[in-house]
């Protein structure tokens, strides 16, 4: 299992934090799901701003479970994303590649 932290050196690997309303980073996460091709969308949880989505890897990748959570105050343009990974399976299942698979085109896309 891997989860996003501030403590990381890489920028991937911490969580995001935008001038973004919680709504506005929450929609263009979901966005970035639908537009990653082994990616798939499980479960939104509006009311929470959080997605649970999977990651195909194949027969060594395996599958891993991200999850997506959104925070930040009520209708202010302040907002993190925070991110946990955790392989289902696969030799070579890496939960930190995954998760830097997800944010290096997020970052780009939301800064």
């Amino acid at each position: 299992m891997f989860e996003t932290n501030p403590s990381h050196d890489k920028p991937e690997l911490r969580p995001l934090h935008v001038a973004l309303r919680r709504e506005g980073l929450y929609q263009a996460a979901r966005e970035m799901v639908a537009d990653l091709g082994q990616w798939s969308l499980l479960n939104a949880d509006d009311a929470a701003t959080t997605l649970h989505c999977e990651r195909k890897g194949g027969l060594l990748g395996g599958t891993t479970r991200v999850t997506l959570r959104v925070d930040g105050p009520e209708g202010l343009p302040s907002s993190t994303l925070h991110v946990r990974a955790e392989a289902q399976g696969g030799l070579l299942s890496n939960e930190k590649a995954v998760v830097i698979e997800f944010m290096k085109p997020f970052i780009r896309r939301v800064c």
